[in-house]
């Protein structure tokens, strides 16, 4: 077998050790991995989808990764191990989470959505919200319920498949980024991609289906790409994910209304729970602060307690 010649690419797919390299003509090349890149001390994945990869492209038309590019994001979740937490990276190099919730059937899970939204601000990438179903109830009591979210610098998108509202401005929200989608079931996700892109959903549900089987089933990881650029990735295992090197007290800086308040605290070590001269206390008592923000806030620092 003869070398044929160096080449660059993104990981789309992984399955079983093999990994689909998409080039940038959308070209897709098989690939294997350099044994020394095996040999790394990384307790975690050593590639994962959405990967820049320099590889060597065989006559055969088959391949083998020689170096993997530096990462700007990711997103990783821990599995713990015998020998220590697994670093499982669902998705590298991201660059917005697309967090989808129905308007109705089902109720939107509004602590669901600000853990999605802390996650993002952690990671610093752009959160973008889509309220679905949007056939069920009228607009204008949807946009009043989910009032809070624009003023706080984040986009929302309202779309229903069955009017059409909204598929055009998330097509362009979508193009040309690498989206990790997350959010419950039964939100419209496929049929929305369907909407998009023909054949998307449907793709992308085959792939979640087999995700969610068990663990004994064979791990498949993919992001799918749209016609006119940039791929999606349906991440189900994301609204699991812990913020586990999240330290309690730096919370306050993943929710944007805290971020500046915190400063004005009587103490520096204030919980915002009961202390005098909380000034988040103040602003959740005279309105600028959301009630339900609030809570959510209580309940990703300290659990259960409140």
């Amino acid at each position: 077998m003869s070398e044929e010649r160096a080449c660059t690419g993104k990981v789309v797919r992984l399955q079983s050790g093999f990994f689909t390299i998409r080039m940038e003509e959308g070209k897709t090349v098989t690939c294997g991995i350099r044994g020394r890149l095996k040999r790394r001390k990384i307790q975690g994945d050593i590639i994962a989808v959405g990967d820049e990869v320099g590889f060597i492209l065989f006559q055969d038309g088959s391949g083998i990764i020689e170096e993997i590019l530096p990462r700007h994001s990711e997103l990783v979740r821990l599995d713990p191990t015998p020998r220590g937490d697994y670093r499982q990276i669902l998705l590298a190099n991201p660059d917005q989470i697309i967090t989808v919730f129905a308007c109705a059937n089902p109720e939107p899970h509004l602590r669901m959505l600000d853990r999605f939204l802390v996650l993002s601000e952690k990671l610093d990438l752009k959160a973008v919200i889509v309220i679905n179903k949007l056939d069920l109830l009228d607009l204008a009591s949807v946009k009043q319920r989910f009032a809070v979210y624009p003023g706080l610098g984040y986009r929302i998108i309202f779309t229903s498949v069955k009017t059409g509202l909204g598929l055009e401005e998330l097509h362009d929200a979508l193009k040309g980024r690498i989206s990790a989608l997350a959010g419950p079931s039964g939100v419209g996700k496929s049929s929305l991609l369907d909407a998009i892109q023909p054949g998307l959903g449907l793709a992308i549900r085959d792939i979640s289906d087999q995700t969610n089987k068990g663990r004994h089933t064979t791990v498949v990881r993919e992001m799918f790409p749209l016609s006119d650029g940039g791929f999606v990735a349906d991440l189900p295992g994301l609204r699991k994910l812990a913020l586990w090197d999240t330290q309690p007290e730096e919370l306050d800086g993943y929710f944007p209304e805290l971020r500046e308040l915190v400063m004005q605290c009587q103490f520096n070590d204030c919980t915002h729970r009961q202390e005098p001269g909380c000034a988040v206390l103040k602003a959740v008592h005279d309105g600028s602060i959301s009630p339900l923000r609030y809570e959510s806030y209580l309940r990703l620092r300290y659990g259960n307690e409140e």
